[in-house]
């Protein structure tokens, strides 16, 4: 939890104040800022598949340190790019380790966690990712108004980011035994004790597509990259669209403060029923509440729309994030926790990545307004395709 705190730390510090970044030290266009922003995310795709696979097959604690590394030294590129052109490059290929952080430092805290509080641990999990999103933005928009200086922030990026790799060096994992290939005679995986692992079932030694995606969790994944997109429009347009339109120029960080008080709340709140293993419950509760959060932003472009949509989508997204996770292990073996974190985790950045991309472009040809009416718009999509269709999908095919 310390150093996945870290990590997220040192992503959100920077992440508010990119946009204002690229415009006022590099004159970048609006459309221009959601192409060199969306690369971060794009590669940070690219290397989920792969990410989970080797979680999967090699020893995940020599992975994770590797990948943390890569995270941390990234951050040096930002102080030394001194054009559009060189951000654009190390911005796009940090998005990499980054990608292959997240899937390690997850599927290595589902390792440590004693498999009856499984459920109720990674929403506890998850509480670093929120108090991460709740101080760094704050922390960010103030220096930058105290200092005006963003190199101060990639410096800091820098050494919290290398705070934590040093932290996850002290993680403890019982030694796992990585099978060979299997024969084709087994057909299933069977847990041995203390964590170990025995070579049946998907098949460790098998280059096949399921040992990249989970397959048997395509519907969850398709329906969170709805979710995906809608965050990704607002967590980067947020502080051009609030000052623009609604005239608030020191509200990001309140924002972001009331997003993850809502956050930590609903994670406290249904660490019960998390345990109990009402998953479709949390779930239906968080895309309902995010729904109603996302339409009050955009319908009322004023204080209270501001931050009572974020107050309550961290309420929504406090339940969706847990519950979505946990649904998508329960669909795969325990040889597969890689795969199927890195699957949930494709299909937010897919989203992510649209969301930037589609945010800049229309941002650019139809104002702020209409980007944010799209992202209400997909939204309810993705709540009414989980109703509909998703979770009776899940509760047909879990394991």
């Amino acid at each position: 939890m310390a150093a996945n705190f870290s990590l997220f730390f040192a992503f959100y510090l920077l992440t508010p104040l990119l946009p204002l970044y690229l415009v006022e030290c590099f004159d970048a266009t609006k459309d221009v800022v959601g192409l060199v922003l969306s690369g971060y995310t794009l590669t940070a795709l690219l290397a989920r598949p792969f990410s989970g696979y080797l979680v999967d097959s090699f020893p995940r604690k020599k992975v994770l340190m590797v990948c943390f590394f890569l995270f941390f030294i990234f951050f040096g590129g930002y102080l030394g790019a001194s054009s559009l052109l060189l951000f654009t490059i190390v911005r796009t290929l940090h998005g990499a380790p980054f990608g292959a952080l997240t899937v390690a430092n997850s599927t290595v805290a589902i390792d440590v966690l004693p498999s009856s509080r499984r459920n109720e641990g990674i929403g506890y999990y998850g509480l670093s990712n929120n108090l991460a999103m709740a101080i760094a933005p704050m922390v960010a928009v103030y220096l930058y108004r105290l200092t005006g200086d963003f190199q101060l922030l990639f410096w800091m990026a820098l050494l919290i980011a290398g705070l934590g790799m040093i932290v996850d060096s002290r993680v403890k994992l019982q030694t796992k035994h990585i099978a060979a290939a299997p024969s084709p005679q087994l057909s299933s995986l069977e847990e041995g004790k203390g964590g170990g692992r025995t070579c049946s079932g998907p098949g460790r030694g098998l280059i096949r597509l399921d040992r990249f995606f989970l397959v048997r969790g395509w519907l969850l994944a398709v329906n969170m990259v709805f979710f995906g997109f809608c965050f990704g429009v607002v967590s980067n347009y947020l502080a051009i669209y609030s000052k623009e339109v609604m005239g608030i120029t020191g509200g990001t960080g309140t924002w972001f403060l009331l997003l993850s008080l809502g956050l930590v709340a609903s994670r406290l709140q249904g660490a019960r029923a998390l345990r109990e293993g009402k998953l479709v419950q949390n779930a239906s509760q968080g895309v309902i509440i995010s729904s109603v959060a996302y339409t009050l932003f955009v319908l009322f472009p004023n204080a209270f729309g501001y931050y009572g949509s974020a107050l309550l989508l961290g309420l929504g997204n406090g339940h969706l994030w847990p519950a979505f996770q946990n649904m998508i292990i329960s669909l795969a073996h325990h040889n597969e926790r890689g795969t199927a974190n890195s699957t949930l985790l494709i299909s937010w950045d897919v989203g992510i990545g649209l969301g930037v991309l589609c945010g800049g472009v229309v941002s650019e040809l139809a104002g702020y307004t209409p980007a944010f009416w799209m992202v209400a718009g997909s939204q309810l999509a993705g709540t009414v395709l989980f109703l509909m269709a998703t979770r009776a999908f899940y509760q047909k095919h879990q394991l």
